[in-house]
């Protein structure tokens, strides 16, 4: 196992990782800027797609952590690079929210709302914080009446973790219209690479210099896993310590939270600017 101390690009979940709601983690703002004094670097890749890469900078900024769109990959963006590459400018339905749709239309897919309009290429579903019965309705009968349709999905969490506790997620929408339709959508965001595969080309970084960062096993661990990169399990999060022994996921680093991650790379970091030149 390579020590934590070689990795030079961290992949970072955001909520339950870096985050709960509007609170960072303890330790998790001198990570964050501390990682480039000893040349690391950083991108954030959530499944969150309840907000934009706009919406995440100016988080960020409030909470003293200064970032540039680069340190981002949502799965807004995952998913508009794959319904973009995958139907150019043919409609796509949505279940999601309005950011979502923003972010969509900015690299330009084309979004709609309604089921009956002509040329709909795919079905897509995500968390929506205003969902209705109606809306339910709409997109079991799309997929019901035109079996055809692609049907994809932004992310398969079955929660997401907010101050109190958790609120259902994607990945629980999901299930609930599974149950009615019997299909299950094709998942765009962790566990599935796209966004680590994006983060490796923006930051010229090999597989063997990242790590990937997160609380949750099956989506977080899971990606890293499939990835082929190494992963990291913070238990501030969703997933506990006898879940993760008790897991088909291969995890090849444990810590209570990233204060202590941190720390560990810190000193090995040290470590490696104090070691003296073996004499020829």
């Amino acid at each position: 196992m390579i020590p934590i101390g070689e990795k030079k690009l961290f992949l970072l979940d955001i909520d339950g990782t870096i985050c709960v709601g509007n609170r960072l983690i303890p330790g998790a703002d001198r990570f964050l800027n501390g990682l480039s004094e000893y040349g690391g670097d950083y991108v954030f890749i959530t499944n969150n797609t309840t907000m934009s890469v706009a919406d995440y900078r100016k988080k960020f900024a409030k909470l003293g952590i200064p970032t540039t769109s680069a340190n981002f990959l949502t799965a807004s963006v995952a998913t508009a690079h794959y319904l973009k590459q995958k139907y150019g400018s043919r409609p796509v339905y949505v279940l999601g929210t309005d950011s979502l749709i923003r972010e969509l239309e900015s690299f330009g897919v084309c979004t709609t709302h309604d089921p009956e309009k002509e040329g709909i290429a795919c079905v897509l579903a995500s968390y929506d914080n205003e969902l209705t019965y109606q809306k339910l309705t709409d997109i079991c009968r799309l997929l019901t009446e035109r079996p055809e349709l692609d049907y994809a999905a932004t992310n398969p969490d079955y929660v997401c973790p907010i101050e109190f506790g958790y609120v259902p997620d994607c990945g629980s929408i999901c299930e609930m219209i599974g149950h009615a339709i019997h299909r299950m959508p094709t998942y765009i965001g962790k566990p599935g690479t796209r966004m680590v595969e994006m983060a490796l080309d923006m930051t010229g970084r090999t597989r063997d210099e990242a790590v990937l960062v997160g609380d949750r096993l099956y989506t977080d661990i899971a990606c890293a896993n499939m990835a082929g990169i190494s992963a990291a399990l913070v238990l501030s999060g969703e997933s506990t310590r006898e879940e993760m022994q008790n897991s088909q996921y291969l995890v090849e680093y444990v810590y209570p939270s990233v204060k202590e991650m941190y720390s560990e790379w810190v000193y090995g970091q040290k470590r490696n600017v104090l070691k003296i030149p073996k004499r020829l």
